[in-house]
């Protein structure tokens, strides 16, 4: 009993930390991280790969080649920057692909698996800053391990934190897979089913402009990206808003922040 109580403290403060450096945005939040990384990128994998099949298998994957190149160009420059917040993203296998889709939509994976809608494009005439700003804050919800840490409170709601971390510890393999399997079933549902909190939207806001800034993207696009956003039809918002919720008070805060790191933004700027 000692020796489980002893792990489980152990466990509690190693699988809470920082997934990223100290940046100009302020963002440092420890977090609840007891899903194995490992795991994690392994799951994201599969579900990119799942993705790309089904896009392909429909003919809606990277069929615009002038879209993909502007896309990848954009993307390129962001990830060169994210080694800024997460040093070990610059060994990230990271993918860019495009759905052909009315959706106004884009995500990131965990370990750098972009995938772009077309409607995002199409619909709102994003600017080339303008999809620096999404793409941008989908890849800082990576950087900061946003799904992980989902996976993560999942489980320890499923199990418990002691259960789960009693899993883990077990070392029996079979009983180690079955805690993985029930921590991966219900840790996939919730990474694809429902949003980020409105704590790791915040997060990935604030890196994401900082992101944009660093690679030499305006960072007043991420408003006027949810001003569009924010034009679209009323009756059916954009899937993007439906899981970034968008008010004015957000709004006031990018416009904030973008103040701030209009500087950094200046002096990264391609002349």
């Amino acid at each position: 009993m000692k020796y489980s109580v002893l792990f489980f403290l152990v466990f509690l403060v190693v699988g809470c930390a920082s997934t990223t450096l100290k940046n100009q945005s302020g963002v440092d939040r420890k977090q609840l991280l007891l899903m194995p990384q490992s795991m994690v990128a392994s799951l994201a994998n599969d579900g990119y790969r799942s993705a790309l099949q089904e896009a392909s298998k429909k003919n809606k994957l990277n069929v615009d080649p002038f879209q993909v190149s502007r896309v990848k160009r954009i993307s390129n420059r962001l990830i060169a920057k994210a080694s800024y917040f997460k040093p070990e993203a610059s060994q990230w296998a990271w993918e860019i692909n495009i759905e052909d889709s009315n959706e106004v939509n884009a995500y990131c994976m965990p370990g750098g698996k972009i995938m772009v809608y077309s409607g995002l494009i199409r619909k709102l005439n994003a600017t080339d800053d303008e999809l620096a700003a999404v793409i941008g804050h989908e890849i800082s919800h990576a950087l900061r391990e946003h799904g992980r840490e989902r996976m993560s409170t999942a489980a320890v709601q499923q199990l418990g934190l002691i259960g789960f971390a009693a899993y883990i510890s077990n070392t029996s393999n079979r009983n180690r897979a079955n805690a993985t399997m029930q921590a991966v079933s219900l840790g996939t549902t919730l990474f694809f089913a429902l949003p980020n909190s409105r704590t790791q939207e915040k997060e990935a806001d604030a890196i994401g402009l900082e992101l944009a800034a660093r690679s030499g993207f305006n960072p007043f696009a991420s408003v006027t990206l949810w001003e569009k956003m924010k034009q679209q039809d009323t009756k059916k918002p954009p899937e993007f808003l439906s899981t970034h919720p968008s008010d004015d008070n957000r709004i006031r805060e990018l416009t904030d922040l973008a103040y701030k790191l209009k500087p950094l933004y200046e002096s990264n700027r391609p002349r």
